[in-house]
């Protein structure tokens, strides 16, 4: 796509009329059939079942498409992606202005008035640019319903840099409420938003229920959190809900994890990690750990990590806990592009022969 691959547009392409798909459906079912399989399921976990029927279908009976509406589409999808960014990180002013320029006054308009209705349609957004400190100072004297509420609006990294401040006593109770989240009606999400009102000035109504939370979204977000309070978080909630945590546990990928990696992955993801981090990791790890990646790397850096290991001493539990949270950062980068395979707890691999 040519706006994808220059940067920003300064021309508009006039495809014929017949060549525009105007149905929504089919332009989203297009956009997911553009992104390739491996992408498009990263989509579809952010979807309520029915969105993920309704929009299987639309792909399903999509049929053939022309080079144009290919074009059109994901132009318009570029598009709107930009301009989403550009306004929840500079500001409606900073958007108009730079969409001016590179699209038009007429375009501009178009697309901030569609992103707009996103924007105002979901709740709590004025949470999304605020500095953790001061969401938590905000959020710490609330009760842990209303913070889980407000946190399953949150991206994952941002709901667990609040996770991570909070009590031990109320990460518990928040981890739970978000975990136990299904539909939440517009009533409740109301109140919340009155009882916010004073504090942020902002109303933001839900006219539909909406999916929140939910064991992905809680895997997804201790994925974000520093080792050290993700196994805090899980002795506790061990006592208290085993079944829960290991539920948690099945959806993430964590250091432990990697045992389970076939070994081109392995070897792949060893070839971006810093050697000093490798020594650190594999201080306090077990003999099979310590193995996958011995057999993994080569004899040189192999004799490299095993002469640090008898050198190194006195090494921090905090100092073990970062490296390893940077490895396993690596390999969910390498996942996201399709470079290795990984098996979070609980999965079955299909087997092709």
């Amino acid at each position: 796509m040519a706006a994808a691959e220059t940067g920003m547009p300064t021309a508009e392409s006039s495809p014929s009329s017949e060549d525009v798909l105007t149905d929504v459906r089919s332009k989203a079912a297009l956009v997911v059939v553009s992104l390739g399989a491996d992408r498009a399921s990263q989509i579809y976990k952010y979807l309520n079942e029915q969105d993920i029927e309704d929009l299987t279908y639309e792909v399903a009976k999509l049929g053939k498409t022309t080079n144009n509406q290919v074009e059109s589409t994901l132009d318009e999808f570029y598009k709107l992606c930009l301009t989403h960014k550009m306004m929840t990180d500079g500001g409606l002013d900073y958007a108009r202005n730079v969409l001016e320029k590179a699209f038009g006054e007429s375009t501009a308009r178009n697309l901030l008035e569609k992103v707009s209705k996103t924007l105002q349609s979901k709740p709590f957004n004025f949470f999304m640019k605020g500095d953790p400190k001061a969401l938590l100072s905000i959020l710490q004297n609330e009760r842990p319903q209303v913070i889980a509420l407000i946190m399953a609006y949150m991206d994952p990294q941002q709901a667990a840099q609040i996770l991570e401040q909070l009590s031990d006593e109320k990460r518990i109770l928040v981890v739970e409420g978000m975990a136990h989240m299904d539909r939440v009606s517009p009533e409740a999400i109301a109140i919340v938003e009155e009882e916010m009102k004073r504090k942020f000035a902002t109303i933001i109504t839900s006219e539909d229920n909406m999916n929140l939370g939910g064991i992905d979204f809680v895997a997804d977000m201790m994925n974000n959190i520093d080792r050290s309070t993700e196994r805090k978080i899980f002795d506790l909630l061990g006592k208290s809900n085993p079944e829960l945590a290991q539920d948690i546990r099945d959806k993430m990928f964590v250091f432990e994890n990697i045992l389970d990696m076939d070994d081109r992955s392995v070897q792949r993801f060893v070839r971006d990690c810093d050697t000093k981090d490798v020594v650190f990791a594999l201080k306090n790890a077990s003999e099979d750990m310590k193995a996958t990646f011995f057999n993994n790397m080569s004899k040189r850096m192999a004799d490299t990590v095993r002469g640090d290991l008898e050198i190194t001493s006195n090494v921090r539990l905090k100092d073990v806990e970062e490296a390893q949270q940077r490895i396993v950062n690596i390999i969910r980068s390498l996942e996201e592009r399709g470079e290795v395979i990984i098996k979070k707890g609980g999965e079955e691999d299909d087997i092709i022969l």
